[in-house]
């Protein structure tokens, strides 16, 4: 049998544990049991059926943490798979299984980027954590939000934060995404009056009613981003009416949207504009909105050269900053003051049936972990530096 790499084989027992959201199922034990036996203080935390856990080696300043989740989506039809999703497979070098590349993957190489870097460096400077949830890819209500609000109740404050979400796309290192999108959704219900199609005077169309100003929020040009965002965005996901027979006026119409925006706006700003809009015309309505988070921003910094260096160093290659794609749990850290970046393996095949990454591809992804710490937390390090520039 062909050897496996420490990173390799961690990500294979996670891979192993069918851990769809919100359950861990042994997941985070694996992971404390290596930390723990490096020196890293455990607190396991758990809200409602979540499973979380947060670590700290060090009690000083820097503290930089790894972020992330050992929870997975479905696997979706067994039968579509190559392999079975939960029992790990290597063929030609490839690792497959759920979870994989989002993002047990990146699980693993952080820990042991962490064994190295503590081996090589036990008397680092400033402190290491790890906040590890098991409610991501689910409502995320009583994962890494309430692992953070226990965090600010006992004034602990992470200095920089790196979530291993798989951000990159054609190659290990070509994309660090540096911030991302607010996402505010609305439900949005117009009510009329049913009736007879045949007869219209006695009836209301809300469908009739809301076309004009729908296509008014679909036309409006919220702002036209800025250097690292791209134009907010607004677009509808859902529209339900009638009875299903074609014959009857619908009594309500509802629609369901999204809006993606930049740092440009807020949600205040969205929903003021939203509903001054529909308050211009004729038609009785109610809006329920929902904000999944706030858009965040690293734009330069100790941590985005140190990521950026780190990865030029490990792959040859001089990564690019992007904000695109959907949430992450760095919506929830970000807003602390946090330094805040994503950097996993490549993205193509996640939530998809057959994901996978590469070998040789998490083996590096731990590499680049291990020199950002050796960045940011390395005396050794900083002593050089400080000789070289002299």
């Amino acid at each position: 049998m062909t050897h496996l790499s420490p990173t390799i084989e961690l990500a294979t027992e996670l891979i192993n544990i069918d851990s769809v959201t919100p359950n861990d199922k042994g997941c985070q034990t694996l992971m404390i049991e290596r930390l723990r036996a490096i020196g890293f203080d455990i607190e396991p935390l758990r809200f409602g059926d979540v499973d979380n856990f947060w670590a700290k080696r060090g009690t000083q300043k820097p503290l930089f943490v790894f972020a992330g989740h050992t929870d997975v989506v479905p696997s979706g039809p067994v039968e579509q798979w190559h392999t079975p999703p939960f029992e790990t497979t290597i063929i030609d070098q490839t690792l497959y299984g759920r979870g994989a590349a989002d993002m047990k993957g990146s699980l693993a190489a952080m820990v042991t980027a962490c064994e190295r870097f503590v081996t090589h460096h036990p008397n680092h400077k400033g402190a290491i954590g790890f906040l590890i949830t098991s409610d991501e890819e689910g409502p995320a209500i009583n994962g890494t939000i309430k692992v953070i609000e226990h965090l600010q109740a006992n004034n602990e404050a992470i200095d920089m934060c790196l979530v291993g979400e798989p951000s990159c796309t054609d190659q290990l290192g070509d994309t660090i995404k540096n911030g991302r999108r607010g996402s505010l959704g609305a439900i949005l219900t117009v009510h009329g009056v049913q009736g007879h199609v045949a007869y219209p005077h006695l009836a209301k169309n809300p469908i009739h009613l809301l076309a004009p100003a729908l296509a008014e929020l679909i036309s409006i040009e919220w702002d036209q981003g800025n250097d690292f965002f791209p134009p907010t965005s607004f677009q509808i996901s859902n529209m339900n009416s009638g009875t299903g027979a074609t014959n009857v006026i619908p009594g309500d119409v509802q629609v369901m949207f999204n809006l993606r925006f930049s740092t440009e706006l807020n949600q205040q700003k969205i929903t003021q504009r939203v509903e001054a809009l529909l308050d211009q015309y004729d038609f009785d309505y109610d809006i329920d909105w929902n904000l999944s988070g706030q858009p965040f921003l690293t734009s330069q910094g100790e941590l985005v050269d140190a990521a950026q260096q780190s990865i030029e160093e490990i792959t040859g290659i001089k990564t690019q900053l992007s904000t695109a794609g959907g949430t992450s749990d760095g919506r929830f850290i970000a807003p602390t003051g946090a330094q805040v970046i994503e950097l996993g393996p490549l993205n193509a095949t996640i939530h998809k049936v057959n994901e996978c990454v590469g070998v040789q591809e998490l083996d590096d992804l731990s590499l680049i972990y291990e020199k950002i710490l050796e960045q940011l937390l390395s005396v050794v390090h900083k002593e050089k530096s400080s000789k070289e520039r002299t």
